[in-house]
């Protein structure tokens, strides 16, 4: 019995001993980590995976200096970092881009390009004018237009959407609008006075508008609400926005020259879902402000706001 007892202990101490000679041979070794690694990998090209073969999303947007154009644009920016393959043009209402701009989108991460141009003085609103006394923005959408044309051609796969930088988007708008074959057209929240104003759609196709403000325009739709494809653009080399349309008709004088209604792309569930909000930032009130800049105390110019 003491002779068994002795041997399976020595059998014990050998396999022991052989495990714990083995274990101490593998430290230092690489791990194969073949699988895990593989998996990651994989995981990683699924997520890129065709982006560089995305049609290309060019936001047009125009913007004027105010003292709260900076966090207009920081947040329209952070929120395009979301979305692959896009381009931003940014066009600027003066008469020579600003250096504050400049400077904006170069720490944006974005593709993009810097344009501008002026509003002729009489077109401009004067700070007393309410803000839908005369369209803002129609010299720099066109502008946009113009760089497009002579940059871009018809074969570039694309889509053009005229973003203003006081609305607030979700990046799923930005995704219903990629494939976009003439005009795509969705719901926009908080605008006409309504909560939302959309196509009507029935069966797939627009057969009207719920809006409550001049509905006889040809397309009551805002200029949040839909997305040219670049070469339906490129291909009327006149299509363009009428700087002298009749107030709300803006955007008709645009899509009238495009595209029938029957031939709008209804997207965001048959237009049942809002992506896009017309916010609008209030404006800041800086009476402290003029009083301390009278007293020769102003905040420091050269900290951007």
């Amino acid at each position: 019995m003491r002779l068994k007892l002795r041997n399976i202990f020595l059998v014990y101490f050998v396999v022991s001993s052989a495990g714990l000679m083995y274990a101490l041979l593998q430290l230092g070794q690489q791990c194969d980590c073949t699988h895990s690694t593989n998996y990651a990998l994989r995981k990683e090209q699924l997520s890129h995976r065709g982006k560089e073969n995305l049609p290309i999303i060019y936001v047009v947007t125009p913007t004027f200096a105010r003292p709260h154009q900076r966090a207009e644009l920081t947040r329209l920016s952070q929120t395009l970092l979301l979305v692959p393959s896009l381009h931003w043009i940014l066009v600027e209402d003066s008469a020579e881009r600003t250096a504050a701009v400049a400077e904006l989108l170069a720490q944006s991460d974005l593709p993009y390009t810097h344009l501008n141009v002026q509003t002729p003085l009489a077109m401009k609103l004067k700070d007393s004018d309410p803000n839908w006394l005369k369209p803002r923005g129609v010299e720099q959408r066109n502008e946009a237009l113009r760089w497009l044309r002579e940059h871009r051609s018809p074969g570039d796969r694309g889509v053009v959407y005229f973003a203003d930088d006081d609305n607030t988007y979700s990046v799923k708008i930005f995704q219903e609008m990629r494939y976009t074959q003439k005009v795509s057209v969705w719901p926009v929240g908080l605008v006409g006075g309504l909560r939302y104003e959309a196509p009507l759609v029935d069966n797939g196709k627009v057969i009207g508008f719920h809006t409550a403000w001049k509905t006889h325009r040809p397309f009551p739709i805002d200029m949040a609400g839909f997305a040219v494809s670049l070469s339906l653009l490129l291909t009327h080399p006149n299509a363009r926005f009428d700087p002298d349309a009749e107030r709300g008709f803006l955007e008709s004088s645009l899509l009238g020259q495009l595209v029938t209604l029957r031939e709008l792309e209804p997207r965001a569930d048959n237009c049942t879902k809002v992506w896009v909000w017309h916010t609008r930032t209030e404006k800041p009130k800086l009476k402290q402000e003029d009083m301390l800049e009278k007293q020769g105390r102003g905040s420091n110019p050269k900290i951007f706001v």
